[in-house]
């Protein structure tokens, strides 16, 4: 099944509120993104019924291990392009943004060759 790269911002932004707050709710996730509620309620019932995610009886929000594994993939990538810009004099507000532009798009031998080079010169602690 293709996800939609708003599908694994909204996967990526639980994973980081998750270890941020521990409980992690709809107002929570439409704060922080900057959307709607009813935009948010849309896309969390998509999610439940792809698998993604679950809900508990407070309203907490909860990575299921598929939607826990895209929010890894994705937020690791965002993670190591932030750190690679700002080590090549990018601003650290302006580097956040521009990773989270390309970590959707770029190829898996994209990345993993950018991360290796970054490695070899010493850009990026070795994963």
């Amino acid at each position: 099944m293709k996800i939609y790269e708003s599908a694994e911002d909204y996967l990526e932004k639980i994973l980081m509120l998750t270890e941020r707050n521990g409980a992690v709710r709809s107002i929570d996730i439409a704060n922080e993104m900057g959307v709607t509620k009813p935009s948010v309620s849309i896309a969390m019932k998509n999610l439940r019924q792809a698998g993604y995610i679950s809900m508990d009886g407070n309203g907490s929000i909860v990575l299921q291990p598929k939607g826990l594994e895209i929010a890894t993939r994705i937020y690791g990538r965002h993670k190591k392009l932030t750190r690679f810009f700002e080590a090549i004099g990018v601003d650290p507000s302006v580097a956040s943004r521009d990773a989270c532009k390309i970590e959707h798009d770029l190829s898996a031998e994209t990345f993993e060759k950018l991360v290796a080079f970054a490695e070899s010169q010493h850009l990026l602690p070795e994963s």
